[in-house]
């Protein structure tokens, strides 16, 4: 049975409040609707498509991150809290998989989570000391890798970073990163 559209709209709203990654595809089966009931319901309640919500969560982090310009972060940095957790978003694109079987490589994977176990410390030097990582499941053309990162462990110079990424809520990968922190003296750059 589907919904009143004032109910599918105020669903739709709290569902993208709560996972501002859905896609209106996703969206669209939830609610037994077409991707284009889900597009209008969108813009009347005046929310952007998953592109420009991304963007405009990643344009808000970018300017808290110390250890890392933003070209070089892997993904793009959607949450952001200095020493403590951080989220960030990767798409599979042509670029990031093997021609023969559109399976991404496993450095794209890593490259992510490690970006975001660097970004999440607030210092002025991060380095990686030790990885533990798993490969959980390949991960395919078109898919959208979502990273968590937590910080478990903090000494003056040593974190530790536990970062799982997901596709849509299926892990894929998860890392165990030790990381070396250093601040700059003040004077010397």
């Amino acid at each position: 049975m589907r919904l009143p559209k004032k109910e599918r709209q105020r669903q739709l709203k709290l569902a993208l409040q709560a996972n501002p990654f859905l896609t209106d595809e996703e969206m669209a089966r939830r609610h037994g609707v077409s991707v284009q009931t889900i597009r209008l319901d969108r813009m009347e309640l005046g929310i952007p498509e998953l592109r420009e919500r991304i963007k405009d969560m990643a344009e808000g982090n970018f300017d808290r991150i110390r250890s890392l310009a933003p070209e070089e972060v892997i993904g793009e940095i959607v949450d952001l809290q200095l020493n403590q957790s951080g989220v960030s978003v990767l798409e599979i694109r042509e670029e990031h998989v093997f021609s023969r079987n559109r399976i991404a490589r496993g450095h794209h994977l890593f490259a992510q989570a490690n970006s975001l176990a660097v970004a999440v410390i607030d210092a002025d030097v991060v380095l990686t000391a030790s990885a533990a990582i798993r490969f959980v499941r390949p991960v395919r053309l078109g898919e959208k890798c979502i990273a968590k990162a937590r910080v478990v462990k903090s000494t003056p110079h040593r974190i530790q970073v536990d970062v799982e990424t997901f596709v849509n809520e299926e892990r894929v990968f998860q890392g165990v990163f030790d990381m070396y922190r250093a601040r700059e003296e003040k004077g010397k750059k």
